[in-house]
């Protein structure tokens, strides 16, 4: 039987919920900050620059863009309510919108793009309330392959940086300052255990930085030229509220942008889940959920100060796993640290003063890591040969549309570019067959009725109802029948135990798939979640202690050959699939 949890790494040194020294939780805060703050300055510029801004504009949304990057920063670590994941996730400025938001100011100024980012962050508030009905479009498959294609869209950017040098600087200076920064990085890691291991991406960042300055790349002067503190030159840009044909013609372009930031907010959640704990856990949807409204925030934070949008980073999963430091605060001492620096040009200065290739060879480091960290999540949902089929053609025609290999002539144009983005592209397939699937699916059969042992009748009677009318083997009727009730005691219990003692109702759908029969149960939410009581009965189990209490998820974990318990705001979701009598089950987890 397939207990479908995360895999957690095995070098995690402190988990989400624990405090390391104050030293080494502000230290690996100003590491994250210091190794994602270019890439927060280098979008609005590149914005700004390419749409013909002017540089009182640019002054203005970099500062922007960095302090409400802090916020959100902290935001995502805390968790207040239902916004932020609670774990440590990085935002900054999203690259998938720099072509829709260089096309917004080009043709009506910087107050289009904040009405434009405004208006479309509510589509990400209403993602993030009503994520339970996206669940079998936006699937592990698809969040994985969007995080692969991360790599794809940024790593040939990545590449060029390390060629980059000052007029009359050897040419080769470049590639060995990028060779001795990963040499030294990689080295670390592979080897050093214990605290040294933590700090191998400064000191391969400071080590590749001092052998670059030998050869001449340090920008000093950009440094010894900028104020130790200050405000930016420009001022906020307003709104157009207008709403004339400019505002109309993009609208669904950043709208769709946005549902892309989306899927990558949800794979970087689900990824960071992964690496944040030592034992395996079912990966939490309310935190998903908090996550996506936390990114709404920024994107309409963003908007109202006149700024492009913002995301998750990626780069905090790969670090996290490099480090084996997943703790909260963390977070929040990145996110203190982006908010200094917001208004510190000196520091702004010195940090982007460290040379192309240097930065460009740590990055290769975590994007190598995140590839693989898609990898392991497309892998751990399952793969048949339809998640196979989607995750490949996904895949390549990212790869295809980044490097403008296809039909470059037709859709380089089409909505400003925006398919010239792998990720959006590969991610836009991904969707669309994964819809297809869904739609094509075999029918359905729903009921509804209380969470209450006396809807048992009931329950009996609609399974075998829905064996006869998909004409499946009739000796599947009292397997589907055990698994049903199990899983209706099971989730009774957890009401009993529950402070709320009100009743909750549940719905129940039934349907095939590949010789055996999925059912889902869904309910109001309940603290407990299933997939992590039988991952810990498997543990006690293999300890050698006696099990008395749990006796219905021993027989369910008999029953079903995989359980999946989705755990959202206000709403539960558990997937059996149940095979015949003849299938063995095998656990793993």
């Amino acid at each position: 039987m397939t207990v479908e949890t995360s895999e957690s790494p095995a070098g995690i040194r402190f988990e989400a919920d624990e405090k390391p020294p104050a030293s080494l939780s502000a230290g690996l805060g100003l590491q994250l900050a210091i190794l994602t703050i270019a890439g927060i300055v280098f979008t609005p510029a590149i914005v700004v620059r390419a749409a013909g801004g002017s540089e009182a504009y640019l002054s203005w949304a970099v500062f922007a863009a960095v302090a409400i990057s802090g916020l959100t920063t902290i935001l995502q670590a805390v968790r207040v309510g239902r916004f932020g994941a609670g774990y440590v996730l990085l935002m900054g400025t999203s690259g998938a919108f720099i072509a829709v938001c260089i096309a917004a100011i080009a043709k009506a100024g910087p107050a289009m793009l904040a009405t434009l980012v405004v208006i479309s962050s509510f589509f990400q508030f209403a993602l993030a309330g009503r994520l339970r009905w996206f669940r079998r479009i936006l699937t592990p498959a698809v969040s994985g392959t969007v995080i692969m294609l991360i790599a794809v869209t940024v790593m040939p950017i990545v590449f060029k940086t390390m060629n980059e040098v000052p007029e009359g600087s050897p040419a080769s200076a470049g590639p060995l300052s990028a060779l001795v920064t990963i040499l030294i990085i990689a080295g670390i890691a592979l080897k050093a255990n214990g605290p040294l291991r933590l700090w191998a991406p400064v000191i391969g960042i400071v080590v590749g930085t001092v052998f670059a300055s030998v050869l001449g790349l340090y920008d000093a002067q950009r440094v010894s030229e900028a104020a130790w503190v200050g405000l930016p030159q420009g001022s906020w840009p307003g709104l157009d509220l207008g709403f004339g044909g400019v505002f109309w013609a993009l609208l669904p372009a950043f709208i769709f942008v946005t549902l892309i930031g989306a899927v990558e907010t949800i794979g970087d959640s689900v990824a960071i889940q992964r690496v944040s704990w030592r034992r395996p856990r079912a990966v939490d949807y309310r935190a998903v959920q908090g996550a996506l409204s936390a990114d709404g925030v920024g994107n309409l934070l963003s908007g109202l100060a006149g700024t492009v949008p913002n995301t998750t980073y990626s780069t905090s999963i790969a670090a996290t796993e490099l480090t084996g430091v997943a703790a909260r605060i963390v977070g929040i001492a990145a996110g203190i640290v982006f908010l200094i620096l917001a208004f510190l040009p000196k520091a702004l200065a010195l940090i982007l003063a460290i040379p192309a290739p240097v930065v460009g060879a740590y990055v290769t480091v975590l994007i190598a890591m995140l590839f693989v960290i898609g990898m392991k999540i497309v892998i751990q949902d399952g793969v048949d040969y339809r998640k196979g089929l989607i995750v490949g053609i996904a895949f390549w025609v990212g790869v295809g549309f980044q490097n403008e290999l296809i039909f470059p002539s037709v859709t380089s144009g089409f909505a400003g570019g925006l398919l010239n983005n792998g990720m959006t592209a590969g991610g836009l397939v991904a969707i669309i067959m994964t819809a297809f699937v869904e739609l094509t699916a075999p029918r359905r059969s729903s009921m509804t009725s209380l969470l209450d042992p006396s809807a048992l009748p009931k329950i009996r009677e609609f399974l075998a109802g829905h064996i006869e009318r998909s004409s499946l083997d009739p000796s599947m009727t009292t397997r589907l029948e055990a698994a049903a009730e199990e899983t209706l005691l099971t989730l009774h219990e957890s009401d009993a135990r529950s402070a709320d003692s009100g009743p909750r109702h549940l719905q129940i759908t039934a349907y095939a798939e590949g010789g055996a029969v999925v059912l889902e149960f869904v309910a109001a939410a309940n603290e407990d979640n299933l997939q992590d009581q039988i991952a810990l009965l498997g543990e006690r189990s293999s300890g050698g202690a006696p099990a008395e209490d749990g006796f219905s998820l021993r027989i369910l974990e008999h029953l079903a050959s995989s359980i999946r318990h989705q755990q959202f705001h206000d709403t539960d979701v558990i997937t059996l699939k149940v095979k015949g009598p003849g299938d063995s089950p095998i656990l793993s987890t």
